[in-house]
């Protein structure tokens, strides 16, 4: 591994990405973040490069309809510092183009790049839709930060822990039929990854399949779904399950309208989506545990120990 000296100045513009470069063990080289990066502890104190231009509080509908607003009038829904961004000259700059609702939009950092930065800038773009990719962006960021060492071992560490959830599942009697929602007005339904998560879990996934994006249902969609959901989880994007409680109390009201096993057994859980599940960087792993301990908590009690501050029943 090069010296702390000869490492190269980084920003992340995406909270994944952030996560991806301490677990690397690049701490120090990072000398500007998004405004969401909040993880892990030790990040107080970098420059912010981002803010947003749409509503961050606010109902669910509320601010979708502001970020459609947003996109609708051809503008980012984040704002670059350039200031900052000009002062901090980063040599690598980690960003995204899978979503311009979750980041900063790959154009919009290569527009700032290339007036303020010159062309000496790399730009490393994730672009995650399934599991492996996940951990080909890791590869990605230990490339551009010369950490090509210490990505086999976190790679190792990480899979070696999702394939004892995976061989601890296979016990289990039955794979329930299960759906993840990640926004809840209007609803839309978890994709991307989480078919896979919920196959490692020991579930059978439900509407969407693997690297697909969350479509969005209507109520009525929902309640003739056939056969219906016997695991629910919520988790939506970018809320903690605080704020999600903000608005549980009339979610739940929508949920118990639906003849679903999932509701008349209970068996409907909110977790914290904005530290797990939307978030693709190493903490992917802690996601596949707390959705194990939902779909199979007979299995995995020992999960909803662990991560009893991130999920727990909704109805």
């Amino acid at each position: 591994m090069t010296s702390s000296s000869q490492r190269p100045r980084v920003v992340s513009l995406l909270p994944s990405a952030t996560e991806h470069i301490t677990a690397l063990g690049h701490r120090d080289s990072l000398v500007g973040i998004s405004h969401e990066c909040d993880y892990p502890d030790g990040l107080q104190g970098l420059p912010i490069l981002t803010s947003s231009k749409v509503l961050t509080r606010g109902s669910s509908l509320e601010i979708d309809r502001d970020v459609r607003r947003v996109l609708q009038e051809a503008l980012g829904v984040y704002d670059i510092h350039t200031e900052l961004l000009r002062e901090v000259q980063p040599d690598v700059i980690v960003t995204q183009d899978l979503c311009d609702v979750c980041a900063v939009s790959l154009k919009d950092v290569q527009a700032a790049t290339r007036e303020l930065l010159g062309d000496h800038v790399q730009i490393v773009n994730l672009h995650p839709m399934c599991l492996e990719d996940i951990w080909t962006d890791l590869r990605s960021v230990a490339e551009a930060l010369g950490a090509q060492d210490r990505f086999p071992e976190v790679l190792a560490e990480r899979q070696a822990r999702m394939q004892a959830v995976v061989e601890r599942a296979q016990a289990a009697a039955a794979r329930p039929r299960t759906l993840t929602i990640e926004w809840l007005d209007p609803v839309m339904l978890g994709g991307l990854w989480m078919p896979e998560l919920i196959e490692m879990a020991g579930g059978t996934p439900m509407v969407t399949q693997k690297g697909e994006k969350a479509p969005t249902w209507t109520d009525e969609d929902l309640a003739s779904l056939h056969p219906a959901p016997e695991v629910v989880l919520i988790k939506p994007c970018g809320f903690d399950r605080a704020r999600t409680a903000e608005e549980s109390e009339a979610f739940a009201h929508r949920l118990r309208a639906f003849d679903w096993p999932a509701v008349h057994a209970g068996r409907v859980y909110v977790a914290d989506g904005n530290a797990f599940f939307n978030r693709p960087g190493p903490r992917i792993v802690e996601s596949l545990e707390i959705l194990a301990a939902c779909i199979h908590p007979e299995v995995f009690p020992d999960f909803w120990e662990t991560h009893r501050h991130a999920v727990g029943p909704f109805l």
